[in-house]
């Protein structure tokens, strides 16, 4: 297995969760990267204290005000990265804010499944979109052929929820919005992959496992995952994977997921 090696990542949602923990991995590593762009929607808010204090002792952390359900903010965060990163290109973008709303099928609402939609499936559609100039510059840049997270990479942080072949959990919760959405990601993360293939970049669909987080633990069952178990898990299989793996929707172990 190589290590992965990266010299710039783009993290979302990157205040709390599992995006605040790849945050402190990847500052961890033996080689970090020469950039860590944390993206949130209030930097300065009472929410990202953590981050606020991890940026003012790793000067390679860039901390970015980011909504994903608002292009000409997407648009931004990019600009911001781009000009931070000359031409040197973005290896990494892992999109991981996301948002669910507990409800039962009888009381979704358009209004419920409009939102989630638009943060959970919408969001990393256009951040693919606006990032992509800069993953293609750091793929061309890259020594070597085929795919890697090393050389260019979007990972679409998804759900087994969204696996139509999979009722996981249903019994406990049904968050039909959330699964309708993460199915949705799934196919744009086979599409990006389709896309993008052409231009170096590999593109996969993560699920996490089921994590001790703000969202993952707001029922009444206590997810038998920690944070810090997940992200070094994913982590491990970003390292691993190839253009083989494009277009996959994969967990944390590396183990392959029914659509």
């Amino acid at each position: 297995m190589g290590e992965l090696c990266v010299r710039s990542v783009v993290v979302t949602g990157a205040n709390r969760g599992l995006g605040l923990g790849f945050v402190q991995h990847f500052l961890r590593m033996p080689k970090p990267p020469q950039w860590i762009f944390a993206t949130c929607r209030d930097p300065k808010g009472q929410g990202a204290q953590e981050l606020q204090n991890l940026a003012s002792k790793h000067p390679s952390l860039v901390i970015i005000s980011l909504e994903v359900a608002d292009p000409a903010s997407i648009k931004a965060a990019a600009a911001k990265v781009g000009a931070h990163l000359g031409d040197s290109g973005l290896n990494l973008l892992i999109n991981n804010a996301g948002m669910v709303k507990s409800k039962k099928l009888d009381a979704e609402t358009l209004e419920d499944m409009t939102e989630t939609y638009t943060t959970n499936t919408a969001g990393p559609l256009l951040m693919g979109q606006a990032f992509l100039p800069l993953l293609k510059k750091a793929a061309q840049g890259s020594p070597g052929s085929g795919l890697s997270c090393s050389k260019a990479a979007i990972i679409n942080i998804s759900s087994i929820g969204g696996s139509i072949a999979s009722a996981f959990g249903w019994d406990m919760m049904q968050l039909v919005s959330y699964r309708c959405s993460k199915a949705a990601l799934n196919m744009l993360s086979k599409c990006q992959s389709l896309a993008y293939k052409e231009h170096g970049i590999l593109c996969v669909a993560l699920h996490p496992g089921w994590v001790q987080t703000d969202m993952g633990g707001a029922g009444s069952f206590k997810p038998p995952l920690t944070v810090d178990d997940s992200v070094q898990g994913m982590l491990k299989v970003l390292s691993s994977i190839s253009e083989k793996e494009t277009g996959t929707f994969l967990d944390w172990e590396g183990k392959v997921i029914p659509w």
